[in-house]
């Protein structure tokens, strides 16, 4: 009995000198988000954010136009996900998994109660839509190019090594900023910037410090600045002109919510734009058309494929190209990752619970998948070159495969 009170005194004590010294670095540092790290992750029993916690932030609307809903394919969910992959699925906690297939809906399913018009977070896919909202940019005139300094928007750049990063090193994960990138640590840059509020005051402490363009790293802080460069250029929130420029255009059926670091305050560029399955499959449809929408009217050919009634260019097609080719590696573009699957070079979004857009242009397909978990990232050697592979995509291409390839 005296061994075990002991035992419960020692792990007291222990807790007790814990909590001292967290506080004490809290406060020595100023770094009081923390508080609301631990108490929206080790609280609750995990390590990294939840999946539909935008709530506990302040978020801008992102606003819809005219609805366009999805056409419903002749065989819409009249196929199943294989029963070995629907388990992987599952394990990984999977909430949504939508197939498009020659611009109509084919497949859809939902778990513990979400639905097609639940709001999750996108994660890093944020930085895809980034992506898209900066080449508007460009196409407007708005921003001159992508060579165009980063100085010419955020006047702390204009010194040093700083003065030399362009857009295009933001967009290629190039920039040389010595961001950390752990999604554990409460001191690395993710949590710094997701619970932050104030993003801007904890990305400009860091700088350039190898030289930009000729390395791939992949750093949040990036999307961070080219968000507020984009906002800087348009003149406007990036939610206001997402709304305008991409989610209204595309004819989103639900409007999206943009996480933002205090009321009044910045997007989260680099992650957090909450919405739901079948209005991020729009965003997949946009780039297999080359970054233009369709509309359709109510009949289907001999094949299943919609006729187009009119088309509207929404993206700039050499915009889409440039971004879904390889840049400083194999797999990854201008914020957009790519993925070699049994050899067919499929672009796609991803975020950092198994969020995914994938956009598989010689099947005419898009797939989105939703969900908690992740499974671990591998390079792999394919044809001759490296490839960054979340395990757990490789189910979701293959259930796709099986029900609607050619």
């Amino acid at each position: 009995m005296k061994t075990f009170r002991k035992f419960i005194r020692f792990i007291l004590y222990t807790l007790f000198v814990v909590v001292l010294t967290v506080n004490f670095v809290i406060l020595l540092t100023g770094r009081f988000y923390i508080y609301k790290t631990l108490a929206n992750t080790v609280f609750k029993g995990r390590l990294s954010p939840g999946i539909d916690e935008y709530h506990i932030f302040p978020n801008r609307k992102v606003n819809i136009g005219k609805p366009i809903p999805w056409p419903m394919g002749v065989n819409y969910n009249k196929k199943s996900i294989p029963d070995s992959l629907l388990d992987q699925m599952k394990k990984y906690q999977t909430i949504a998994y939508v197939i498009v297939k020659n611009d109509s809906l084919r497949y859809e399913q939902y778990w513990d109660g979400y639905s097609d018009t639940s709001h999750t977070n996108s994660f890093s896919m944020g930085k895809s839509i980034t992506s898209i909202l900066c080449g508007i940019a460009i196409a407007e005139g708005k921003i001159k190019s992508v060579d165009e300094h980063v100085s010419d928007f955020l006047p702390e750049y204009k010194k040093g090594m700083d003065s030399l990063l362009t857009i295009k090193d933001l967009l290629e994960m190039g920039s040389g900023i010595n961001f950390g990138e752990s999604y554990i640590s409460p001191f690395s840059y993710p949590a710094e910037a997701y619970y932050s509020n104030d993003i801007m005051k904890y990305t400009l402490k860091y700088k350039v410090d190898t030289i930009p363009g000729k390395k791939f790293k992949y750093l949040s802080g990036n999307t961070t600045l080219l968000g507020y460069c984009v906002s800087k250029a348009v003149g406007m929130t990036l939610s206001d002109y997402a709304s305008e420029k991409l989610w209204q255009p595309i004819g989103a059926e639900q409007p999206a919510y943009w996480s933002i670091d205090h009321e009044g305050g910045l997007e989260k560029a680099y992650c957090c734009f909450n919405s739901n399955a079948r209005d991020f499959a729009k965003i997949g449809e946009l780039y297999l058309n080359l970054g233009s929408v369709f509309r359709y009217d109510s009949y289907m050919d001999s094949t299943g494929t919609h006729q187009t009634v009119s088309c509207r260019g929404i993206v700039p097609r050499d915009w889409v190209a440039a971004s879904t080719t390889p840049k400083l590696c194999a797999y990854y573009g201008y914020q957009w990752w790519i993925i070699n699957f049994e050899g067919h070079i499929i672009p796609y979004c991803r975020g950092l619970q198994g969020q995914y857009i994938f956009v598989i242009p010689e099947q005419r397909m898009v797939v989105v998948r939703l969900g908690a978990k992740r499974g671990p990232v591998v390079m792999e050697q394919i044809d001759g070159k490296e490839y960054n592979i979340p395990s757990d995509a490789l189910i979701y291409l293959k259930a796709a495969f099986q029900m609607y390839g050619k």
